[in-house]
């Protein structure tokens, strides 16, 4: 047993051996966990200390600030009502530029990942220094919350961070490559209200949600919005529209009219950009008691930020904390989108005695959905705000290759669609509600790395145009149906019953997109 050899010679009370710690070996990578069994030296123990202290700021980076500085602890469900103003931003022109830099390999990676970086660099800059909480990178989008304060100046801040963005954009108006010039563009949607977060999972795999109208809306207003443009919900709007100039957008929007002069908009009102650390993992007594107390405090600092990773990417992390990188790459995963619906769009409605039983079924079906897709070797990324309920991003095949994934991914789709047909309703004011699921599924070219700030706030994450014709499946999807793309079909028809439904216009495909539904394994 990991440990095992660290107490002889000690006392049989010598404090915390490392046996009695079994979190230890998951945040060990694999050299330091053999190493340590045969060795458990002084010597030893202080690399496992020190690899502990920098695995924990490679995970304080990878999460919100709110969840970094107070993380629950591991199955610990929570949940609480908060206000303020949400920022989504979309990034307009991704696919053309990866595609073109995907035919250099290697290197076009690299190229690509430091454009992207520049690029999300620079707008969680601003909306840092706007006193604005990064809360999930999904794509190439970003979701920010502004708290609400006093006489809502929470609104007035997240309108001059996205007009700081759009300006920033100017920066990657022209960008030189050695097949021509591309120009990366963004959208940016706001709303202000009321919603809900929340700590769901299991001490293995937990994720923070937002659910609730607000939510929804602030999506709305940046499918509404238009590229170099702010866009509010008229709602929103009523709160400023004596503070700014607006002009009307589609029914229901409004945009922001950038005629603020520099000075105005400047940066007199910004905030420290240093982002907020949890309680740093130190050592105080460099014997070999004091050693063994400051790994266990380690633990119990990493283990609940660990608990947020999803379990390829958390491996990857453990693994390669020298060089604090995941390398960027151009793989050719299989994606499944999963819209879960009615858990976002009830949480308004349910009764206060409700909310929690709510909570928890979102946390069963994330858990249960989570099951499968580790068991058939993918990964479930996020779970994020959609137009019209919550999605599920699952990946095969990226980070970690494995075989058979487009087959796993069918596999996963049908379960998933298993698991939720087969849910109990949920009560919402008193009410029955039986939840629904969309599911797309896809397989082809695609970019993934590790976005953001290099040694800053930062995620893994897979961008492509792949993925977003997994989104479109998705959206198209009947409830509890599961549509693919032509390519997973070729790649599983053998092993599955598909309906040829026909060929369908997508948004952002130039040419229609044949469309199969999944229906069932093939019985021999």
């Amino acid at each position: 047993m990991l440990g095992c050899r660290i107490i002889k010679g000690m006392s049989h009370d010598a404090p915390f051996p490392l046996h009695q710690l079994p979190q230890l070996r998951q945040l060990l990578p694999h050299f330091l966990a053999e190493t340590l069994e045969i060795d458990p030296s002084d010597e030893m123990l202080d690399q496992v200390f020190n690899h502990l202290r920098t695995l924990y700021h490679i995970l304080d980076d990878y999460l919100p600030r709110r969840i970094a500085t107070r993380p629950p602890q591991p199955g610990q469900l929570d949940f609480t009502w908060q206000e303020g103003t949400l920022i989504f931003t979309d990034l307009v022109g991704f696919t053309t530029l990866m595609e073109a830099n995907n035919k250099f390999g290697q290197k076009g990676a690299e190229t690509l990942l430091n454009i992207l970086n520049a690029y999300f660099g620079e707008m969680i800059e601003i909306a840092s220094k706007s006193s604005g909480d990064l809360l999930e990178f999904t794509g190439d989008a970003l979701l920010i919350l502004f708290p609400k304060d006093k006489g809502r100046k929470d609104i007035e801040r997240a309108i001059r961070a996205g007009l700081r963005m759009q300006r920033a954009m100017r920066h990657f108006e022209k960008i030189e490559t050695p097949l021509g010039n591309f120009s990366l563009g963004m959208r940016v949607g706001l709303h202000s209200g009321r919603f809900l977060t929340a700590n769901i999972g299991t001490p293995d795999r937990m994720e923070y949600v937002l659910l609730g109208n607000t939510v929804l809306q602030a999506k709305h207003a940046e499918s509404a919005s238009e590229r170099g443009r702010v866009c509010l919900t008229q709602e929103t709007y009523e709160h400023v529209r004596d503070d700014f100039h607006f002009e009307p957008g589609k029914p229901g929007y409004m945009f922001v009219v950038d005629d603020l002069a520099t000075g105005i908009l400047g940066e007199y009102e910004l905030f420290s950009s240093v982002r907020r650390r949890s309680i740093p993992v130190l050592m105080l007594d460099s014997s070999r008691e004091g050693m063994l107390h400051a790994i266990r405090q380690g633990i119990e600092r990493v283990a609940p930020l660990a608990a947020h990773m999803p379990q390829q990417v958390l491996e990857i992390q453990v693994e390669s904390t020298e060089t604090r990188r995941i390398p960027p790459e151009f793989p050719n995963p299989a994606a499944v989108f999963v819209n879960l619906r009615g858990l976002t769009e009830s949480i308004d409605k349910a009764l206060p005695e409700e909310q929690a039983g709510l909570v928890q079924a979102f946390s069963e079906v994330f858990t249960q959905i989570n099951a499968v897709v580790e068991q058939k070797g993918g990964v479930l990324k996020k779970v994020t705000c959609h137009l019209n309920g919550s999605d599920m991003a699952i990946y095969f095949g990226t980070p970690k290759p494995t075989k058979n994934y487009p087959l796993h991914a069918a596999e996963t789709a049908l379960a998933i669609r298993a698991i939720v047909a087969n849910l109990p309703p949920i009560t919402v004011n008193g009410e029955p509600f039986h939840l629904f699921c969309q599911v797309g599924v896809n397989v082809g070219p695609a970019f993934s790395a590790e976005i953001g700030e290099p040694r800053g706030r930062r995620e893994f994450n897979v961008l492509g145009d792949t993925i977003n014709t997994t989104a479109r499946l998705m959206n198209r999807a009947e409830p509890n149906q599961v549509l693919a793309s032509k390519p997973i079909y070729e790649a599983t028809a053998p092993h599955f019953n598909y309906a040829y439904l026909g060929d369908f216009s997508l948004k952002g495909k130039a040419a229609p997109t044949a469309i199969y539904a999944l229906e069932g394994l093939k019985v021999d």
